[in-house]
C-alpha cells in the first residue's frame, strides 16, 4: 500500500516538516559533532530520538554559582538508550554496557521499562565513543526513540521445556527487523570509518527507500509486545500493537492482535487520556509481520500529524471507532479479518528467584529496584552482575519491571551464584515483599527534562511506608503493583496496576486505583494533589477495606474497581 499524501500540508506540525527534511534523520548532526558543540540545536534535538538519545541536563545543579555569583547554566549531557528485542543480552553484552557507563556515563547502567538499557549522564565529547562501543557488541540505539516502532518486547522467560518462548521470541525478532529503519544515517553519523579512525565526511545525502515509514515516519512513537495468557509479564495491553498468544497442543497457532494501547496523556488537554488496547483480531502464527506492517502503515498514513499530543494510534481508533479502523486496516492487509480468539489474559508473573529452564539448567531473576545497577549504600548490583558475568559468562534477560534474569546455569553453580549476590548484600527474591518485587518507578529528577517532580529517588521511602501500612493490617503477603512517574507521560505504565502514582507538583501525585496487577484496565484517580508524605496514610483506609471485605480471594486492584471510587471514599471518611 503506497504511502498516503498529507491534504493539507498546512496542517503538518513543525515536527514534521523537520522529518521530512531531515535528509532520512541526518539533519547536521554530523556537522555539530564535527564543530564540538557543547549541545545540540532544537531541530537535531528532535532528530536525535531516532538515533537512540536524548540531550538532558542536570537539574540539581540548574542553580550553581561560580565564585564571582554567576550562574554556571545548565550541565548539559546524554542519555543513550540500547534497543534490545525482547532483552536478551550476552554477557559479553551485558560487561561491555557496565564499562561504558563507568567509562562515559555517572557509572550506573539502567534496565528500562521496554527491556533496554540506558546509559545516564554521558557528554557530548564521548556521545560518539558510547555509541560506538555499543554497536562493538551485537546490540544498537538505533530506533530505541523517536518516531517508529520502538525496541519490540517480549516474555524474557527462558523455558526449554517446550517451544513456546523460543518461538515468540523468534516472531518478536523477526517484526523488530521489519520495522527497524531502514535509512543509512545512524551507520554514517556514528559508525562509519570505526576501524580506519580516519575522520569523518559529511557526503552528499543519498536517500534509501523506507518501505514501512515513507518520508516522514511515524506521526509518533509506536510500541509493539508480545505475551502469554497466563504471564502478561509485559503488559500486553499498554502497547500500541499487542499480540497475545492462542496456544494449542503445546504449539502457538495464532495471535490475538490488541490495538492502541498508550499510557501518556496531558492532564490541562482534556481531550488526552491514557488507554488499554482493544481486541482487533486473530492472525496464525505466520501472518504476525504482515498484520503488523498493515497497522503501522495505518497509523503511518491516517494518524494525526498537526497535533503531537494527540497523535498515538489510540487516538485515532478513539476518533474512527474500532470497525472502521479494522476495514482499513483489511485494506492494507489484503484479507477480511476475523473476530479475536476467546483467549484472554489471565496472570503475570516477575520471573524472579530460581527458576527450572526445563533443560536440566536453572535461570535466576534477580530484582533490580527501579533497573538502576549500581553500588549505593553498601547494595552493590554492578559488582555482582560484573563478577557472575565475568565469571560464569551466561546469557541474561532483562524484564519489562525493569529486573535481570541469569539464564543456563548448571545445578552444581547455584550456591556459589546466590552467595556472590549474598556478598554484595543484593537481596534474594524470596526477602523480598510481593509490594517491592512488583513496584517500578520511572526516573524522574534530576535527568528527564520532562519531570515535574520525584519518583525513582522518592519511591524506596513511599513503599517503605505503605509497606508499614500493609504490616500493620495483615495484608504484607498480598500481590500488589504500584508503579510510578514523575510526570503524566507515563513511562513507567501507571495507570493500569492495582496502584499508580503519578506526579502532578512538586512532591505531589495523582493516586490511581482500580488497576489491576496484569495491567489490563485503565484505573481512575482516587486522590489528586497527594503530599509524598501522606500516599500511605491516604491509602491505610483503602486498605484496611479491603481486608474487611474482599471476595473471593480478589486481588486490590479488582476490590477498588468493584468498589467504586464513592464507596472507598466514604469508607475512607468514616474510617
Amino acid at each position: 500500500m503506497a504511502e498516503t499524501s498529507t491534504p493539507d500540508a498546512t496542517k503538518l506540525s513543525k515536527l514534521e516538516h523537520l522529518k521530512e527534511n531531515s535528509r532520512q534523520l541526518r539533519g547536521t548532526i554530523a556537522e555539530e559533532l564535527q564543530a564540538g558543540v557543547e549541545c545540540f540545536n532544537g531541530d537535531n534535538l528532535q532528530l536525535l530520538k531516532h538515533h537512540g538519545s536524548y540531550q538532558q541536563d542536570d537539574r540539581d545543579r540548574r542553580n550553581e554559582k561560580d565564585a564571582d555569583g554567576n550562574r554556571l547554566g545548565k550541565r548539559y549531557m546524554f542519555m543513550v538508550r540500547t534497543r534490545i528485542p525482547g532483552g536478551k543480552v550476552t554477557a559479553d553484552d551485558f560487561l561491555k554496557e557496565l564499562d561504558l557507563c563507568e567509562e562515559y556515563g555517572n557509572g550506573t547502567l539502567r534496565v528500562t521499562s521496554r527491556q533496554g538499557f540506558q546509559l545516564h549522564g554521558v557528554l557530548i565529547k564521548d556521545l560518539k565513543e558510547a555509541i560506538r562501543g555499543i554497536n562493538q557488541t551485537k546490540l544498537s540505539t538505533i530506533a530505541a526513540c523517536g518516531d517508529v516502532s520502538r525496541n519490540t518486547m517480549c516474555c524474557p522467560a527462558p523455558f526449554k521445556n517446550n517451544p513456546l518462548h523460543d518461538e515468540m521470541q523468534a516472531t518478536a525478532d523477526a517484526v523488530a527487523e521489519h520495522l527497524k529503519p531502514k535509512t543509512t544515517a545512524y551507520y554514517e553519523i556514528w559508525l562509519k570509518d570505526e576501524e580506519t579512525g580516519e575522520s569523518e565526511k559529511v557526503e552528499e545525502f543519498v536517500p534509501v527507500e523506507e518501505p514501512v515509514y515513507g518520508k516522514r515516519y511515524l506521526p509518533r512513537k509506536f510500541k509493539v509486545g508480545f505475551a502469554f495468557p497466563e504471564d502478561n509479564c509485559i503488559d500486553v495491553y499498554s502497547q500500541d500493537l499487542g499480540f497475545l498468544a492462542v496456544v494449542e497442543n503445546d504449539q502457538i497457532v495464532g495471535y490475538n492482535v490488541l490495538v492502541g494501547g498508550s499510557m501518556g496523556m496531558t492532564p490541562a488537554k482534556k481531550e488526552t487520556f491514557p488507554a488499554v488496547a482493544k481486541r482487533l483480531t486473530y492472525v496464525t502464527a505466520d501472518r504476525v509481520v504482515d498484520i503488523a506492517d498493515a497497522i503501522v502503515k495505518v497509523q503511518r498514513d491516517f494518524g494525526n500529524r498537526e497535533n503531537r499530543k494527540l497523535a498515538r494510534m489510540k487516538y485515532l481508533i478513539h476518533n474512527w471507532g474500532l470497525p472502521k479502523f479494522k476495514a482499513k486496516v483489511e485494506e492494507y492487509f489484503g484479507e477480511n479479518l476475523p473476530e479475536p480468539h476467546p483467549t484472554e489474559v489471565t496472570d503475570v508473573d516477575d520471573h524472579l528467584g530460581w527458576h527450572e529452564q526445563g533443560d536440566g539448567k536453572w535461570f535466576l531473576g534477580v530484582c533490580v529496584p527501579n533497573g538502576r545497577i549500581q553500588d549505593e549504600n553498601g547494595v552493590h548490583y554492578k559488582s555482582a552482575f560484573r563478577e557472575i558475568l565475568t565469571k560464569y559468562g551466561m546469557e541474561t534477560r532483562l524484564t519489562a519491571l525493569q529486573d535481570v534474569l541469569l539464564c543456563d546455569i548448571e545445578e552444581k553453580d547455584r550456591e556459589d551464584i546466590t552467595q556472590i549476590l549474598k556478598s554484595n548484600n543484593v537481596p534474594l527474591a524470596e526477602n523480598l515483599t510481593l509490594l517491592k518485587r512488583y513496584a517500578m518507578a520511572c526516573p524522574a529528577l534530576p535527568t528527564c527534562g520532562l519531570a515535574v517532580t520525584e519518583s525513582e529517588r522518592v519511591a524506596p521511602d513511599i513503599l517503605a511506608d505503605i509497606e508499614k501500612v500493609m504490616d500493620k493490617h495483615g495484608l504484607i503477603g498480598e500481590r500488589i503493583a504500584l508503579h510510578m512517574t514523575g510526570c503524566p507521560n507515563g513511562c513507567a505504565r501507571p495507570y493500569a496496576p492495582d496502584i499508580g502514582l503519578v506526579g502532578k507538583g512538586k512532591n505531589k501525585y495523582t493516586l490511581y486505583l482500580g488497576g489491576d496487577t496484569e495491567c489490563t484496565r485503565i484505573g481512575f484517580i482516587y486522590d489528586d494533589l497527594v503530599p509524598q508524605n501522606e500516599i500511605a496514610q491516604r491509602l491505610e483506609p483503602v486498605l484496611q477495606f479491603f481486608k474487611s471485605d474482599r471476595q473471593n480471594g480478589e486481588c486490590f486492584g479488582d476490590f477498588c474497581y468493584r468498589q467504586g471510587k464513592e464507596k472507598l471514599a466514604d469508607f475512607a471518611a468514616n474510617a
